[in-house]
Order: structure tokens, then C-alpha cells, then sequence
């Protein structure tokens, strides 16, 4: 791919995920060529439990890249964990054999230098769910004595019921429970939030969930943001992706991220369905573009709006289809409701005549 630039004067760190393929040292490199001035990117497979450990050669390598291509590994790169590490998890085997690859992805990032560390807190499934949130922070301990300096981030979900995060009081109570509180944090996914029915579209309801973020978890454990518009409706529970855009969230909400001071210093990280690095660098582009655009700036404004209605009709077909799906899912929901509360209205009549 083309070089894009990375900006010199833009106040966030935008970035991307990036590919390691090749070698982890890779992925800076392609972070460097996409223009981010951050990244993510998975420390080993992430459909797979065990993955070969990194060489010396290639620790060393990573370490040169980061150095000659201006990232701090401390504050600019965000690792994703695997996808199947689930420390919630009610089952003694399952839950040691997520901490086994949990504690291994730790200590990869620790060989590279890297700071932070973003991981799903994963599902109580049919444990009980306060039980299992401590469970969790029990894990996390243990790693934290483990390690020495990586942070741990919790990431937000966009699912209900037994999933850990869709609901911020889960990931509070998490934090309240781990005991260096200096190496916790919580990554924002933008997506995932409006899934799980926080409303971020306008200025004034950004303005509140951040408010509640604050008095819920606290500004101070922010320490990254996922950075996805929603293929999904408010409230869907559907973890759907969306291209800057085209989702329901709209630029106009990217724009309102993209002047929200508390962001400034942390890794912001794009994760949309991007055929390739090129497309990301596009969106890098399009973020700090955005971040331009001022209150009183009639022209940039009209210039985004078209922006807006031309990425808007390119997403159209999905976001109906989804929002097809939704309300189905919502009519099935009821009609579940009405006939269980109907039919124990009968037995109680029953039970009455009795």
C-alpha cells in the first residue's frame, strides 16, 4: 500500500487495527504506513489456544520499529486479546485455561514493551453473576502479581443478560475489586455502547453517557477507545461493525469524538470492516479531518453533511436490514411475553377455583 502520513498536529491518536502477519514487528510497520498514531493489534492468533512464542530476533525487532517509527510502546499500542479467554467463566477448567492464555498474552506484551492490554471480560453464562465478576477480578489479580508493569483494559459490551460490560456498573465493580487500581483501565467501544442502549448520536446524549461514565467508573481508568460506527440499531445487542458513516451513529457523532478533550492522549482505535490498510488510513484521514471542523465553519460543515448523506445511503441496505431483524425480534419478544404472562394469569385461576 501507499504511505499515508501520519499527522503532526492532530491532538488524538488515531490509529487502526493492524495485521502482524509475517512477524508482530510487522505490525508496526503497517501502523506507520496507514498514518496511525496508534494501533492494535492481536499478540498471537486469536482463534487459536496456543501459538509459537515470539523469538528474541523478533522482540528485537518490534522494539527497533517502534523507535524508528516514533510509537511509544507504553502509551501508543493497545494488543487485543484472544477472543476465547473468558475469566467469568463458571467452569474451573475453562476459566484456568482462559487465564493460561490470558497470562501468556500479558507476558508477550511485557517481551515487547508494550503498556496496555484490551480484553473482553467475557460471560457468567448460567453462574451467578456477581459471583463470577469476582471470579474475574481474582484473575486479573493474580495476573497483575504475575507481571509488573502491563495495564489490563476492560472492554464494553454490546450484548445483555450474562455478558460482563454492556452495562458500565459491571466493569465498576471489577475495579472496585482489583488491587492496584494503577493497572486497570476500561476501553470504550463506540459501537458496542450504542448496542447495548447507551444513546451517543447527539451532542447532548454524548455529552450524558460520558457524564455517567464518569460518575459510574471514573475519567481516570479511561485508557483507550474502539473507534466503530453500528451496522445495528440502538438497544439491538448486536456486536455489528459499521464503516465510518454508514452506520446509525453518522459522522456527526465522530465529530463530537473527535473534539472530546478527556480522548485526547489515548490510543483511539478504528476496528471497521476495512478490506484493507489503505481503507484505514482513510478513516485516520477522515478523523482528523473532522477534528477541523468547528461550530461556526458554515462551509466544512455543509461539506461534512454531504459527506455524511454519501456514506449514509452506501450503509443503507444493511442498517435496514437490521433494523428488520430488531424489530422482529422485538414483535417475537412480546408476543413471548403476553402468552407466559397470560398463561400464568390461567393457572392462578385456576389454582384460585381450586
Amino acid at each position: 500500500m501507499s504511505t499515508f502520513a501520519r499527522s503532526t498536529v492532530s491532538k488524538y491518536k488515531f490509529g487502526a487495527h493492524m495485521s502482524g502477519a509475517g512477524g508482530i514487528s510487522n505490525s508496526v510497520t503497517n501502523a506507520f504506513n496507514a498514518g496511525c498514531n496508534s494501533f492494535a493489534m492481536f499478540l498471537k492468533s486469536p482463534r487459536k489456544w496456543v501459538s509459537p512464542a515470539f523469538t528474541q530476533e523478533e522482540i528485537a525487532k518490534f522494539k527497533e520499529n517502534c523507535e524508528k517509527y516514533g510509537y511509544n510502546p507504553l502509551t501508543d499500542i493497545l494488543p487485543h486479546g484472544q477472543y476465547f479467554i473468558n475469566l467469568a467463566n463458571p467452569d474451573p477448567e475453562k476459566a484456568e485455561k482462559s487465564y493460561e492464555s490470558f497470562i501468556d498474552d500479558l507476558t508477550r506484551c511485557e517481551q515487547l514493551g508494550v503498556g496496555l492490554y484490551n480484553f473482553h471480560p467475557g460471560s457468567t453464562l448460567k453462574g451467578d453473576h456477581d459471583e463470577q465478576l469476582k471470579q474475574l477480578a481474582s484473575y486479573i489479580n493474580k495476573a497483575l502479581g504475575e507481571t509488573k508493569f502491563v495495564k489490563i483494559v476492560l472492554e464494553n459490551m454490546a450484548g445483555t443478560g450474562n455478558l460482563v460490560g454492556s452495562d458500565l456498573t459491571d466493569l465498576r465493580k471489577v475495579i472496585d475489586m482489583v488491587t492496584d487500581k494503577s493497572r486497570i483501565g476500561v476501553c470504550i467501544d463506540t459501537c458496542h455502547t450504542f448496542a447495548a442502549g447507551y444513546d451517543i448520536q447527539s451532542k447532548d446524549a454524548f455529552d450524558k453517557f460520558w457524564k455517567d461514565f464518569d460518575d459510574i467508573i471514573g475519567y481516570k481508568y479511561l485508557a483507550s477507545v474502539h473507534l466503530n460506527d453500528s451496522k445495528a440499531p440502538l438497544g439491538a445487542n448486536r456486536d455489528l461493525h459499521e464503516k465510518l458513516g454508514e452506520g446509525y451513529l453518522g459522522l456527526d457523532f465522530f465529530r463530537n469524538l473527535a473534539h472530546y478533550d478527556h480522548l485526547k492522549g489515548i490510543p483511539i482505535v478504528l476496528e471497521t470492516p476495512q478490506p484493507d490498510d489503505a481503507g484505514y488510513a482513510k478513516e485516520v484521514k477522515l478523523l482528523e479531518w473532522l477534528e477541523t471542523i468547528e461550530d461556526g465553519d458554515t462551509d466544512k460543515l455543509k461539506e461534512m453533511e454531504a459527506k455524511n448523506e454519501e456514506l449514509q445511503k452506501l450503509g443503507e441496505k444493511s442498517r435496514k436490514e437490521q433494523m428488520s431483524k430488531f424489530e422482529k425480534k422485538k414483535t417475537t419478544t412480546t408476543k413471548k411475553r403476553k402468552a407466559t404472562g397470560a398463561a400464568d394469569i390461567t393457572a392462578q385461576l385456576k389454582k384460585a377455583k381450586k
